[in-house]
């Protein structure tokens, strides 16, 4: 080859040389001035799901939840960068953009608890109601199911409690206590009693309570399992009195608290559960809406009514709704807690035919 060509070739290749070197030493200081910007920055892998589109500036973040798409604009720098995942908002890390121009927007809804902390004025409504409930007027005072048995030694009354408890579901106290009552006369306030009885004689002699048919054949069920299972006691566990047919979970913490003083939840019947709501008491886990359940208002008051007060909550709120907080017409203009109660005099009763005739004419 002739010595201009071999010259020019060595030349080229010295060149090519010069500037691999040239941009490989631009990439380090490119880098090193992005860590000298932002210390605790990491490079991370670019995902093929993952599209940028950067005109000045180069965000780098660090990702690592990947379930929802949310978009990150950096504002004056015209930035936009779209990413598959959730992202927390502390795993992303920025340069010289200032937090303050960062609005992070979450393209769907994503499920979180609220933390539930306890309601405004809660001691002083309930110092209210206790105030209010000093007469014991209400019915729950002489025939609720805390009374069933109450002379009786304490293996019987438990019974009795259960029996009574079975029966008192959608039953007013009156009903249940008067159903007890013609139990004892008859001396069926016994597991063993019960058996022996026909279901048809069970069922006449507890109605009218509510079901009694349904519930004559569950307290027979009941007394066998207590007969064959616990030598005629009661069960002493939740899971054990969940398991009884029409035991629910009112009736068993009821049973847990009187029976066995052995309070594990709250009792949350109808009366309890429209006054939590009507107070602001509860709420839907996750939400600020209302409780549509029993359960769901058991666990909401659990979460912050302090633990002395589970026990005594149920019939003092049941008697608060059986004489002034009432399903239907409220008493308020008669409540002491009217001026902190936030649903007072917002119940107004319905008009009578009367009236509604007067209007629509």
């Amino acid at each position: 080859m002739p010595l201009a060509l071999l010259a020019r070739a060595a030349l080229s290749s010295t060149s090519s040389s010069i500037a691999m070197a040239t941009t490989r030493s631009s990439s380090r200081v490119l880098r090193a001035s992005r860590a000298e910007l932002n210390p605790g920055a990491k490079e991370v892998k670019r995902e093929s799901s993952v599209s940028f589109d950067l005109t000045k500036t180069e965000v780098v973040a660090s990702m690592r939840s990947k379930n929802v798409k949310r978009v990150l604009e950096v504002t004056g720098e015209n930035i936009k960068k779209e990413v598959d995942i959730v992202p927390d908002i502390e795993d992303f890390r920025y340069g010289k953009a200032s937090p303050s121009l960062v609005r992070l927007e979450k393209k769907v809804r994503v499920s979180s608890a609220i933390k539930v902390g306890s309601p405004e004025n809660w001691e002083a409504i309930l110092k209210g109601i206790k105030n209010m409930r000093l007469s014991g007027e209400a019915p729950v005072d002489t025939k609720g199911c805390e009374k069933a048995g109450s002379l009786l030694p304490p293996k019987e009354r438990r019974f009795a409690v259960l029996i009574s408890t079975m029966m008192s579901s959608q039953t007013k106290d009156e009903v249940t206590h008067a159903a007890v009552e013609r139990l004892s006369e008859k001396g069926l306030l016994d597991p063993d009693a019960i058996v022996r009885t026909d279901e048809a004689t069970l069922a006449n002699l507890i109605k009218p309570v509510g079901f009694y048919q349904r519930k004559a054949k569950f307290i027979k069920e009941a007394s066998k399992i207590c007969l064959e299972r616990f030598g005629g006691d009661i069960p002493d566990s939740l899971n054990e009195l969940l398991a009884l047919k029409g035991v629910g979970p009112k009736m068993a913490h009821l049973v847990m608290s009187i029976a066995w003083k052995n309070t594990q939840g709250i009792c949350v019947d109808t009366h309890v559960h429209r006054i939590s709501n009507r107070l602001g008491w509860v709420f839907r886990e996750g939400t600020k809406q209302r409780t549509t359940t029993p359960e769901q208002t058991r666990m909401s008051l659990e979460k912050w009514l302090p633990k002395d007060e589970w026990e005594p909550i149920n019939p003092l709120l049941v008697g608060f709704g059986q004489t002034i907080c009432t399903p239907l017409r409220p008493k308020c203009d008669m409540c002491g807690i009217n001026n902190i109660c936030p649903s007072a005099f917002k119940e107004s009763s319905s008009p009578n035919p009367k009236q509604k005739k007067m209007r629509s004419s």
